[in-house]
């Protein structure tokens, strides 16, 4: 008794959900990274940071500690404070990218002045830069 091989010469084509399922795995791969770390040598170590990105709270920064979201490429809108002062970065990342920031309490102006010294607190000023030390790692 013989059994006959039926060969196809033709492909499956995927369905439309096929490829729907494929473009959302894609999608869902396609991130990026946004890092703020706080200089462990800060003068001001007292004085939290407190960090969100785009609306959320991601946490509260000590000296020498940091903190790292991934999130999805496009526009971000970066905050942080030290309760008294704010600053605002806009940042667009791109598809892989990690956008790194470095947030530092730092003196300024009556900082050390007679008047701080009576109201019991420093003016802490906060700065938040790029680091461009961070693509690198």
């Amino acid at each position: 008794m013989r059994t006959a091989i039926l060969t196809t010469d033709t492909v499956p084509e995927p369905t439309i959900a096929d490829l729907d399922g494929v473009l959302s795995q894609l999608r869902q791969s396609w991130t990026a990274r946004i890092t703020v770390r706080r200089p462990v040598n800060e003068q001001f170590a007292r004085k939290d940071i407190f960090v969100s990105l785009d609306g959320e709270s991601l946490g509260v920064l000590s000296p020498g500690q940091e903190i790292s979201q991934e999130v999805v490429p496009g526009p971000h809108r970066l905050r942080v404070h030290n309760t008294l002062f704010w600053r605002t970065f806009d940042v667009s990342v791109q598809v892989s990218e990690h956008a790194g920031f470095i947030a530092a309490n730092r003196p300024g102006f009556g900082t050390f002045s007679i008047l701080a010294y009576f109201l019991g607190t420093n003016l802490v000023y906060l700065t938040l830069e790029r680091d461009e030390l961070v693509r690198q790692r």
